[in-house]
């Protein structure tokens, strides 16, 4: 087996299992977790919260250099 042999099984190696993780990304029973995944950067989250509940301007302001 010569260089270019090894090159073309290892392409077609990792072809296989790129569309592996395709077929599973879009397969219909993950689709549930994904979107539950897809809502977490939007979840209410108290502990990340100030004393006033809200946070989101807080860290807005901090950012800015205010208060």
């Amino acid at each position: 087996m010569d260089q270019g042999t090894l090159q073309g099984i290892a392409t077609i190696l990792a072809m296989v299992a790129f569309l592996g993780v395709c077929w599973w990304a879009y397969s219909g029973h993950k689709k549930q977790d994904f979107e539950e995944a897809s809502q977490l950067p939007f979840a209410d989250d108290a502990s990340d919260s100030g004393a006033d509940g809200d946070g989101a301007s807080d860290s807005i302001n901090k950012q800015r250099g205010g208060a």
